[in-house]
């Protein structure tokens, strides 16, 4: 299932969790991984001059230097690569997210893996995803998991999965992604609906009927085949909340959603609230869907 992983990285401590869980996948599923790297952006169009994008800072690129982050990025990861047996390193200029879904159409990977840290701006910025990693979750083609901090709870291939639903189009693909992981890694799968009442003047009676109305909902909406280890469950309350509630409780090591956004400019999409809160508070990685190319 996982046959190519990318792994973009700036090489920062915010980014250790996702190349933990990246190549811990790599080495159990027996996949390669391309740990990528963006070294700047260009300040004008053919420039040899960008601007660093750990530090702002205006640097010349040349071979030299290239040479000094690849060995960089392998003394960083050492261990790591010498864990797996297929691995390289790629760099190059530009702006990141178009680099970073550039190379993963290129190399035609199955995942994009990235690192998401209230410490890095250029993954997380006042509370909320930044720009980067938004704009990748929203064109990729293939689903990318955010590991928010390094003591994410991963720790040895994917047992338990948690797959939130709206019952939008996009949680479709989610869905499938999230069926077919289950089915071949042999782990349990939770297909939760969070209930959202805020707002709304209901008696309980009327909460019971809507919460039996929608496990039905989830039953007929998504066909589970002749998989057996699945469970459904329906929640009230804030989704965020009942979703990463969910998974601590499950002990899950993954958390599947869908990625949303109501502006069609992918250059200005951003995540859907509920999950940029549950990327932020989840103990575990979080994979986000777009589109059914590799799902």
């Amino acid at each position: 299932m996982f046959k190519k992983i990318l792994l973009a990285t700036s090489g920062a401590p915010s980014t250790f969790g996702a190349a933990r869980v990246a190549f811990d996948m790599a080495k159990r599923y027996g996949a390669e991984v391309l740990v990528f790297n963006v070294m700047g952006v260009p300040t004008k169009a053919f420039s040899q001059e960008v601007n660093d994008v750990r530090t702002g800072e205006k640097i010349e690129i040349d071979d030299e230097y290239q040479s000094w982050v690849e060995e960089e990025l392998k003394s960083t990861f050492e261990k790591q690569i010498e864990s797996v047996e297929f691995s390289k390193i790629i760099t190059t200029t530009g702006v990141p997210h178009r680099e970073i879904l550039r190379a993963a159409r290129a190399e035609d990977v199955d995942l994009i893996v990235m690192g998401a840290s209230s410490g890095d701006s250029s993954a997380y910025r006042k509370g909320y995803p930044g720009s980067t990693l938004q704009k990748v979750a929203k064109a990729a083609r293939c689903p990318v998991m955010t590991v928010h901090r390094e003591t994410a709870s991963y720790w040895g291939g994917f047992s338990n999965i948690v797959f939130a639903t709206d019952f939008s189009k996009q949680a479709e693909n989610a869905f499938k992604f999230a069926l077919a992981s289950a089915k071949e890694l042999n782990a349990d799968l939770t297909v939760l609906h969070a209930l959202d009442i805020s707002g709304k003047l209901l008696d309980q009676n009327a909460i019971e009927d809507k919460l039996i109305e929608t496990r039905s909902r989830i039953r007929s909406s998504y066909d589970f085949g002749d998989f057996k280890n699945y469970d459904v469950e329906v929640w009230e309350g804030v989704p965020y909340v009942e979703i990463v509630k969910m998974a601590r409780e499950r002990s899950a090591d993954l958390i599947v959603m869908a990625h949303h956004s109501h502006e069609l400019d992918p250059e200005k999409a951003r995540i859907g609230s509920t999950m940029e809160q549950v990327i932020l508070r989840a103990g575990c990685p979080v994979v986000s869907v777009s589109k059914p190319d590799k799902v």
